[in-house]
């Protein structure tokens, strides 16, 4: 086929690439974008949205399994797992629709196929149409990440899986182990919990969803343990053996105890591997075990080529691929000459995490360990669920919510919460953390009555001894 030049060229359609490939568009630029499975990448179709989609099916057969306290009255209550599948990759579906759409309306011109970089602004895509020569005045590499494997027990599909095929499980487990209590294991360890499933979740570090506040693990594993999920924390799993009718697995405990129990199916969630071999990096690119090295705008070390999203370092996060793609893209067209644009940098202790399981689990900037150990001196203030009105109507008063502040200068440092909506309420937070808000702000702000949010007023209250509800 005859040669195609572009100004942008965006390998890879996940949350960063076809962001960053709209944003270029917008700005003016001839843009391209090469996709070799489905638009949308894995977060639309085999991550963040289906899995919320199940997640979601859970919340509802939970709360339909206590009606009872809310005086309503349901009887025969099933969870029909191939349902909420069916469901949840309809949504899957919708979505990917949506950004076929947003390509077109863009102007997009879309390339299914496999792409190989031969330099760093030229590619080559292979399809079941041929080959294709591509070149453009700049790439951008959104090849995004898959889950790492147990090296001693791969997933199968069968008995050991993925998230990937969590989401599209062959049957219904019976006994499941979850390797990893991260996000990912978190929410699915949740999700089955929720449906009737014995789920055991096993995490290598001391305490579960190790990145977040040490009080948050520490409720949060008391949760979902009275839910009903076994957890062991400070453990790892030496051996699976895997046979037609299930998992034996070899579990050593903190204490050192060596035992062997059996499941019918494994969810491995020990991180990710960027998408980055045979693609035509060497010598293009520095790389970091397999991650990409870029600038604080998405440049790599040769002129034209630039990388964002999973492939690149963390947090492995879909909205901080996003926001890299519009920097990316802004910092090329000011290359290409339009001063209409100002790119910022990515702020990294301003980017929000949210964890789905019941309860939610949401955060921004340093715990409270971490800005000890940076140094600074706290304030530190705490509100639980219990205290808001809201929160009891709901029959959510489980949680809290945790502020963290310099206490001389007054800056917010960190927030985090565990809780119901809270992956909602964190926003609020983090537009505080970008506006380099301080308490006084925050303590002057009018928060709406009865809402969940108040709990967010009455941290920063209670962090300076000035809380009004507990």
């Amino acid at each position: 086929m005859a040669d195609q030049n572009y100004d942008v060229i965006v390998l890879g359609s996940g949350p960063g690439g076809y962001v960053a490939a709209i944003r270029a568009s917008q700005l003016g630029l001839k843009t391209a974008i090469i996709e070799r499975e489905l638009l949308g990448g894995i977060c639309l179709n085999w991550g963040c949205i289906p899995t919320k989609a199940m997640l979601r099916s859970a919340e509802v057969y939970h709360q339909m399994q206590h009606a009872g306290d809310y005086g309503l009255v349901a009887k025969e209550i099933e969870a029909d797992l191939e349902a909420i599948v069916k469901r949840s990759r309809g949504v899957a579906k919708q979505l990917n629709q949506g950004v076929t759409h947003l390509m077109k309306k863009n102007k997009i011109t879309v390339h299914m196929g496999e792409g190989v970089l031969t330099g760093p602004t030229s590619l080559t895509v292979t399809s079941d149409k041929g080959e294709e020569q591509l070149s453009a005045k700049h790439i951008i590499v959104a090849t995004g990440a898959r889950a790492r494997d147990l090296p001693f027990a791969p997933a199968d599909g069968k008995r050991v899986w993925t998230y990937r095929h969590a989401m599209t499980p062959p049957e219904k487990p019976t006994k499941l182990l979850v390797i990893g209590s991260g996000a990912i294991g978190i929410e699915f360890a949740s999700f089955y919990n929720d449906i009737g499933v014995d789920v055991t979740v096993v995490e290598m570090l001391d305490r579960m969803v190790p990145v977040e506040d040490a009080d948050v693990s520490a409720f949060l594993e008391k949760s979902l343990t009275k839910q009903g999920i076994s957890i062991m924390t400070g453990a790892g799993v030496e051996d699976l053996k895997v046979d037609g009718k299930g998992v034996t697995a070899t579990i050593k405990d903190k204490s050192g105890k060596v035992e062997t129990t059996d499941f019918s199916h494994v969810i491995t969630a020990i991180g990710i591997v960027p998408n980055t071999e045979n693609i035509g990096l060497e010598n293009h690119a520095e790389m970091d075990r397999g991650f990409i090295q870029i600038d604080p705008y998405g440049r790599t070390k040769s002129a034209g080529l630039w990388a964002i999203g999973d492939c690149t370092p963390g947090p492995w996060l879909a909205h901080k691929a996003s926001h890299e793609g519009v920097t990316a893209a802004e910092a090329i067209a000011q290359e290409l000459g339009n001063q209409e644009v100002h790119p910022h940098p990515l702020d990294r202790s301003s980017i929000p995490g949210c964890t789905y399981c019941h309860p939610q689990v949401a955060s921004v900037g340093l715990t409270e360990e971490k800005a000890k150990e940076e140094g600074y001196e706290l304030k530190v203030g705490n509100f639980p669920f219990i205290g808001n009105g809201k929160a009891i109507a709901l029959g959510e008063a489980e949680g809290f919510i945790k502020t963290v502040f310099d206490a001389k200068t007054g800056e917010l440092l960190g927030a985090h919460m565990v809780g119901a909506e809270v992956t909602e309420l964190i926003q609020g937070y983090t537009v505080g953390k970008t506006l380099e808000t301080t308490e006084v702000e925050l303590m002057q702000t009018v928060f709406p009555h009865p809402t969940l949010s108040e709990m967010m007023h009455e941290s920063v209250l209670s962090a300076y001894g000035k809380a009004l509800h507990i």
